[in-house]
């Protein structure tokens, strides 16, 4: 249980990959306070906690509402994964987000970001969400599920910490470190995305044998 722990949580951090949000929270809030800053970011993870809770917790009647097999969610998903990955590994975090020049403009100018775009679709965007939905459905008692549970909830807080001191991340490792972060992060994204489209190819094969 420990170990599948902390795969999960690996694997999380690794489709999160908070470390890119850096930048783009700082460029989001630049006229913030340090209260606000701490404020917004505390908003951010609770909302990006509730959302994967959500999606994760609902997983299986998500798949059942829409007519979607498991090995679909877990081949589609791990497209989805793989071209986040791609997106990271070119060093176009904010764009493999739908965070463009106009989202952030936008968020500029709105009282509240933490839900949108921080939470949704920064941070638990479809590669995460999908993910969540593919390892639910593969569980049976409620001991492994309660464990991701709680995984998510130390993804919201790990998200909570780097945002909190994303001024003194962004010193310590500088854009050039940060990117050669979220870099690593995309190859072990496309790494994970290819995992998922094998398993669910493998899966449906063998379902059909």
């Amino acid at each position: 249980m420990v170990e599948m722990s902390f795969a999960v949580l690996a694997s999380l951090f690794s489709l999160v990959n908070p470390l890119g949000a850096v930048p783009v929270f700082l460029a989001m809030t630049p006229h913030y306070t340090r209260q606000e800053r701490t404020h917004t970011a505390l908003q951010t993870s609770l909302y990006f906690t509730l959302i994967l809770l959500a999606f994760f917790l609902g997983g299986s009647l998500i798949l059942k509402f829409f007519g979607i097999s498991i090995n679909a969610m877990q081949i589609a998903g791990g497209i989805v994964i793989l071209t986040s990955g791609f997106s990271l590994l070119n060093g176009k975090f904010a764009e493999g987000r739908a965070v463009n020049k106009r989202v952030k403009e936008e968020a500029l100018t709105k009282e509240d970001i933490s839900f949108s775009p921080l939470a949704m679709p920064l941070l638990s965007g479809p590669g995460s969400i999908s993910y969540l939905i593919s390892i639910q459905a593969q569980q049976s008692s409620w001991q492994p599920m309660m464990a991701i549970s709680g995984v998510v909830v130390v993804m919201g807080g790990v998200v909570y910490l780097i945002l909190r001191f994303s001024p003194y991340l962004h010193k310590l490792l500088g854009v050039a470190g940060l990117n050669a972060l979220s870099r690593i992060m995309g190859f072990l994204v496309m790494a994970i995305g290819i995992q998922n489209i094998i398993v669910g190819i493998i899966s449906l094969v063998s379902a059909n044998v």
